[in-house]
């Protein structure tokens, strides 16, 4: 993990998890797992994992918090016909401390992977051990659905804590930003943020000891995003996340494992290698594609000259597959280059700030206001590379899922 930066001037907030109250190792296995889906399947939590897993409303918690998950088997017979595997023959042991950024492209079942670790989707088949006392925290971008918009912050609170004091409650949620009369207001008027923001308190409430996040930062605010990528730097448990946040998963991870071709696979490597393997990758499907052409017209050839006609509508239909193609990829290839210049100046501009506020004489009296300054121009060009980092990671994938690089 790198260190994080120095914290936003003046940040209206900060918040920490709470500490779990068990930590077994290992947290939670799986051997030999299908993930996927199901038609006609349940849509909800399947049997055996409804106490392992604490979501933002408390389902699965209990009156008075998360309950301690069954230290059993979860075997699964093998899969039905129409099921839907994205994620194949899944072995993972999660070790109480561990760190783990989720990559891959879009559509290659990190989020289906994450709902599987939760318990949200039952295993299609394989086995599933949850370790005694384990406590899952999942928090996805739907999990704002899950809230009643005519409740309020503390009536959610209470709902999980009936015996605590209100003032403790009001205090926890005081420390989120909810306060005075926004505490006991309904939420059906608060921004996506705010939802966001709540969601992800009522979670952190219940100590989990195992965090699943996809997508955290989405809908958050810059300050409430810095406040939780130091939390999660500090979070005593163990942490599985996906993340297009690039510097979320620097901060707050220090192993990766690869999403890619419905397998699950050690990645040894940083972001940078990620992007460099997206790269590599998008040019090897290229030139399995152009191989397979290849091959296409050596067989027409080979048909002598009955399927001359066949052979030239199939090429009439590849060059408007082609042109198609390169239609698509022209804004992405266009939207890649001006990112990767803007990535370049704002490197430049934070090794600029970073050299200033690492240098001693930069905190004398006398330079007290340059170095605030510096500080704020310091988080913001953080806070800027990280969002153009993920745009560029995302349209890459995009680029990639098209075939090109």
């Amino acid at each position: 993990m790198e260190l994080i930066a120095p914290a936003h001037v003046a940040s209206p907030f900060t918040f920490e998890f709470r500490a779990p109250d068990a930590a077994p190792n290992p947290m939670l296995t799986l051997d030999r797992v299908q993930c996927g889906y199901r038609p006609g399947g349940p849509s909800g939590e399947p049997e055996g994992t409804e106490d392992a897993t604490v979501h933002a409303d408390g389902h699965g918690g209990g009156g008075g918090g998360a309950q301690s998950a069954t230290h059993a088997d979860r075997r699964q017979p093998d899969t039905r016909p129409g099921d839907i595997v994205i994620v194949d023959k899944v072995t993972l042991s999660v070790q109480n401390g561990q760190r783990i950024g989720l990559l891959g492209a879009n559509g290659q079942g990190k989020s289906t992977l994450i709902k599987t670790l939760a318990g949200v989707l039952p295993a299609l088949s394989g086995t599933v051990r949850t370790g005694k006392g384990l406590q899952i925290g999942y928090f996805a971008q739907h999990q704002v659905e899950t809230l009643r918009p005519d409740d309020s912050p503390l009536a959610h609170l209470a709902r999980l804590s009936p015996d605590v004091r209100e003032q403790e409650l009001r205090d926890f949620l005081g420390s989120f930003n909810f306060r005075g009369d926004m505490a006991s207001a309904p939420i059906a008027p608060f921004s996506g943020g705010e939802k966001a923001r709540l969601a992800l308190a009522l979670i952190i409430w219940q100590k989990p000891n195992l965090l699943l996040l996809d997508e955290p930062t989405n809908h958050l605010d810059l300050e409430t995003r810095h406040a939780l990528t130091m939390a999660l730097a500090q979070f005593e448990g163990t942490l599985i996340v996906v993340s297009h946040d690039r510097h979320l998963l620097r901060a707050t991870t220090d192993q990766f494992l690869l999403v890619a071709h419905h397998a699950l696979q050690p990645f040894d490597g940083d972001l940078d290698d990620y992007r460099d393997w997206l790269l590599e990758h998008a040019a090897n499907q290229r030139a399995q594609a152009a191989s397979g052409n290849a091959a296409g017209d050596a067989d027409g050839s080979a048909g002598g000259a009955s399927s001359v006609v066949d052979r030239k509508e199939q090429k009439r239909l590849e060059a408007e597959a082609r042109q198609k193609l390169a239609q698509q990829r022209k804004p992405l290839q266009n939207k890649i280059k001006k990112l990767e210049a803007e990535l370049d100046t704002l490197n430049d501009e934070k090794t600029r700030l970073d050299a200033f506020v690492a240098d001693p004489a930069s905190y004398e009296a006398a330079r007290k206001a340059e170095l605030t300054e510096a500080l704020r121009k310091q988080a913001d060009v953080s806070a800027k590379l990280a969002q153009v980092e993920a745009d560029w990671l995302d349209t890459q994938e995009q680029l990639e899922a098209l075939g090109a690089g």
